[in-house]
């Protein structure tokens, strides 16, 4: 394996080689005189705001009308409601009060709200970013990517860690693409129809 410091990107996420790989470049980085001196080794996921309009039976996905506590009794696509479920936030189709999205709130229970949002407040396409907050890694800090994959992505290359998650491991840099319908149905559902990106490496600075 390679160890130079390239932005890739491939098709699925190997992560015991990508772990395996941010260790190793982070260790090398430490190992310098000045140590990483705000530069560090990361790779680059995605996460976005799913459409209820992309989730329909002719698209393959199971549009079968549910509803969940907190819903009012409002039905939406079975598999939507899984993606907001992973995803966080959903936009639906009929405005409820004023309301454009629905929120998984955990506990199988969701609601109603007026924006994508974190704990850092509402989420900014393509400049807000989550991470695991462990180490260097922290909520309010702006790092550039200058990865060419990254930047052709997202349009851009400065990102603002305003949430985690549990599922995010450490120097892994969740990057916020916006609303879009999910590529496809089963794993697809993940990515925006947008693009095809699933992840890249890319160094990291710290912006002062």
């Amino acid at each position: 394996m390679s160890m130079s410091i390239l932005s890739e990107v491939r098709g699925e996420i190997p992560w015991p080689e990508v772990v395996q790989r941010l260790a190793y470049e982070n260790e090398r980085l430490a190992r310098r005189p000045g140590g990483h001196a705000g530069e560090y080794f990361i790779v680059c996921t995605l996460y976005y705001t799913p459409k209820e309009s992309g989730f329909t039976f002719e698209r393959g996905f199971d549009a079968t009308p549910i509803t969940k506590p907190g819903l009012r009794g409002r039905t939406y696509p079975r598999d939507f409601l899984r993606s907001v479920k992973k995803e966080g936030f959903g936009r639906i189709k009929t405005p409820l009060n004023g309301h454009n999205y629905i929120r998984y709130n955990g506990g199988g229970s969701y609601s109603y709200s007026s924006a994508p949002s974190s704990g850092g407040g509402i989420l900014v396409a393509r400049f807000s970013a989550a991470a695991k907050l462990s180490g260097p890694l922290r909520r309010g800090l702006v790092l550039e990517t200058p990865a060419l994959d990254v930047q052709r992505v997202f349009g851009g290359t400065r990102w603002k860690i305003v949430d985690t998650g549990g599922g995010l491991r450490r120097w892994q840099l969740d990057c916020y693409f916006g609303e879009d319908e999910p590529l496809g149905p089963g794993k697809l559902m993940g990515r925006p129809r947008a693009t095809t990106f699933e992840y890249a490496y890319s160094t990291a600075r710290v912006s002062r």
